[in-house]
């Protein structure tokens, strides 16, 4: 779950919903429309949090602080299995399987040296490797695809979850300002109007996921807009 603190209340997106939007946006991108492997691409940047779909059913308060546990201060339980269970749901397509498995190792690299996560990286890495192999797709083909999935990721979280401190990767530099994400330098041939559907939820803290189910349930769904704009 992505947590958005406001001055009022804390707005929710899903994983997989911030990972959609990644999508939509950048079926607009220039150079990943030229690519050979576009489709598999886009799919890979489309689902590649699928594995969250469970989790973010059933949202969890951390029951030290009241609040609602985001994807970055989830359990390393849950963070260890919900890649598995993305790449596998994406097997029918090796390439995008194998990106996606990429991902998880790029996003998680400053991880490496912990003993608590010598075992996720092993399961990623061989399953990454497995799916190449089932593609015949190579590890370099796999670098030159793998950073339109990051792009896309990152555009979406950081209108999504409301960062303000630049992201960058790759070359590219992505800034958030209230509903206007830039990227420099700009791989869009113009403004790209985007929406994704949130919740809304009065307050800060919660004493149980009980309460917490009970507060979404009772929140309506909202749908924010902005637009993503190229710099450079």
């Amino acid at each position: 779950m992505i947590v958005c603190q406001l001055a009022d209340r804390i707005r929710l997106i899903t994983q997989p919903d911030h990972a959609h939007l990644a999508r939509r946006i950048m079926e607009r991108c220039v150079s990943l429309r030229d690519c050979l492997r576009a489709d598999s691409i886009l799919l890979a940047i489309g689902e590649h949090d699928n594995g969250w779909e469970e989790e973010d059913a059933s949202p969890a308060v951390d029951l030290e602080t009241g609040r609602v546990v985001d994807f970055v201060g989830a359990p390393l339980a849950v963070r260890h299995r919900v890649w598995p269970r993305a790449i596998g749901r994406l097997s029918h397509d090796p390439w995008a399987a194998a990106l996606v498995a990429q991902h998880a190792l790029t996003v998680y690299d400053r991880f490496r040296a912990d003993a608590a996560w010598w075992a996720f990286f092993a399961e990623l890495t061989a399953l990454r490797d497995g799916m190449l192999d089932v593609s015949q797709g190579t590890p370099a083909d796999l670098a030159l695809d793998y950073p339109f999935v990051r792009l896309g990721d990152l555009i979406s979280l950081v209108f999504c979850a409301g960062w303000t401190e630049p992201q960058r990767f790759g070359g590219w530099v992505v800034e958030g300002a209230g509903r206007v994400v830039s990227v420099t330098p700009g791989p869009f041939a113009g403004p790209v109007p985007f929406e994704v559907e949130a919740r809304e939820l009065l307050g800060a803290t919660y004493r149980s996921d009980a309460d917490l189910a009970e507060a979404v349930s009772m929140s309506p769904k909202t749908i924010l807009r902005g637009q993503v704009v190229s710099k450079g």
